[in-house]
């Protein structure tokens, strides 16, 4: 099976040169992206959506409304629903009502819930090393370098098509 930028390159013609490095850029983030998924299942019976929360609540010890943890992750708040549905059953997640609003929940790790993350992250954190093993410091850094710009691009270009 071939993936996009392999697609692309067949047909050099048929591609503009940003459309190739939208594609490489792509097939990187699948590639990563499968890797630690696979590895969150066979390893920690958990989903990367499932990881992502947890981590998200883990940098906020206090807790996170739903709809501040929808933003942050960058999904709707009927995404997120669902998954605090299971962390809370499992003993992983704290709910309760906030003390300034009584209609917006909280969230937040339980004591079982934060050992258990903080287990997953340390691997996560060496599988992603491993991802990488082949490229240098210097190569990170240059990637990190384009990558940000990269990013200014993209949301230079969002804010283009916004106004």
């Amino acid at each position: 099976m071939l993936d996009s930028e392999t697609k692309a390159v067949e047909l050099p013609e048929d591609h503009a040169e940003e459309l190739r490095l939208w594609l490489r850029l792509l097939t990187c983030t699948t590639l990563i992206e499968g890797e630690v998924r696979g590895r969150l299942r066979a390893r920690f019976h958990v989903t990367l959506p499932r990881f992502d929360l947890m981590a998200q609540l883990d940098k906020a010890p206090d807790g996170m409304t739903l709809s501040d943890v929808s933003k942050r992750m960058m999904v709707s708040n009927g995404n997120v629903t669902g998954l605090v549905e299971r962390l809370v059953e499992s003993g992983h997640l704290d709910r309760r009502t906030s003390e300034s609003d009584r209609r917006v929940q909280v969230i937040r790790l339980t004591k079982l819930g934060r050992a258990e993350f903080r287990k997953m992250a340390a691997e996560h954190e060496t599988w992603i090393a491993d991802v990488f093993a082949d490229l240098s410091p210097k190569d990170v850094r240059e990637l990190m370098r384009l990558l940000a710009k990269t990013k200014a691009s993209a949301q230079k270009s969002a804010g283009r098509r916004k106004a």
